[in-house]
């Protein structure tokens, strides 16, 4: 990924529950959905019982666009009640990459 800052990241972290059940099936559609939203720049991720993802986007307006995304909205509220024991989400402004 060559991204040219300034952009922003959201970082996602967080500790999965024992029941992931349809987890990785949601995770692949919300990604789809959110490659197709405006301001959406890419993702990376990594982890299995702890997992860190990122994903990248133009603006602050995007972020929130993306968080009142009705789909993205059903995937949080059963992501905090079955897959995740905890979590958190950062918001950053990159401005340099090297």
């Amino acid at each position: 990924m060559n991204l040219q800052p300034p952009y922003y990241a959201v970082i996602f972290t967080a500790n999965r529950s024992e029941n992931v059940k349809g987890y990785q099936e949601l995770s692949e559609k919300l990604f789809n959905i959110a490659q197709t939203q405006s301001g959406f720049l890419g993702k990376e991720s990594a982890g299995e019982d702890f997992e860190i993802t990122v994903s990248y986007w133009k603006d602050l307006e995007s972020i929130s666009a993306w968080k009142a995304n009705p789909d993205h909205i059903v995937a949080q509220t059963l992501a905090s009640r079955a897959w995740y024991k905890n979590y958190k989400v950062r918001i950053a402004k990159v401005e340099r990459e090297y």
